[in-house]
């Protein structure tokens, strides 16, 4: 049976983890309608990041894993590195503000 860690995020940066058999999609809509009780406020929720595993042991390890890093240094980077963000440190394909007054280097790089 496959088991499903999904991690929700809403607009206001909540995040919430959590376990499931179901598939990801159906349990979104379940947390998106309020039939989950923990994230009812906080409608809508997103889908930042799955991981999927064989058993309901090994997914409950890694959930309560994640959740010891929640609100963390270490939690920030993954959820960030599961979005596919580089965190503002790189600029996006190959764009980027080079400053009032860019050097020949990184003018030549531009082109």
């Amino acid at each position: 049976m496959k088991i499903f860690l999904y991690i929700l995020q809403n607009r206001n940066s909540k995040y919430y983890i959590g376990i499931t058999k179901l598939s990801v999609d159906a349990r979104l809509a379940r947390h998106n309608k309020g039939d989950v009780y923990a994230t009812r406020f906080g409608r809508p929720w997103k889908i930042v990041c799955t991981e999927e595993f064989d058993g309901y042991v090994e997914a409950r390890v890694r959930e309560k894993q994640i959740k010891s890093w929640h609100g963390g240094n270490a939690f920030r980077k993954f959820v960030a590195r599961a979005a596919g963000s580089s965190n503002g440190r790189t600029p996006p394909f190959g764009g980027g503000y080079e400053g009032p007054n860019p050097s020949p280097a990184a003018l030549a790089g531009s082109k």
